[in-house]
């Protein structure tokens, strides 16, 4: 499994080459709503992974 972080640094590589590369404003813009949009997705997941992790130690503590 790969590391939140390393994922993050991931796309912003690819964000800032795209960023090089665009000559328009709207291709300035396309790339950002790109970027955010990756952002999001792996917020989620990794979010998603962590609640996973937090029920399933929760799961193991009895109710007091």
């Amino acid at each position: 499994m790969v590391s939140y972080a390393s994922e993050v640094a991931s796309i912003h590589k690819q964000f800032n080459v795209a960023l090089k590369r665009a000559k328009s404003r709207q291709a300035v813009l396309n790339c950002y709503w790109k970027h955010k949009a990756q952002h999001e997705r792996l917020l989620k997941k990794h979010l998603k992974e962590e609640i996973a992790q937090v029920n399933k130690i929760k799961a193991r503590i009895k109710y007091k």
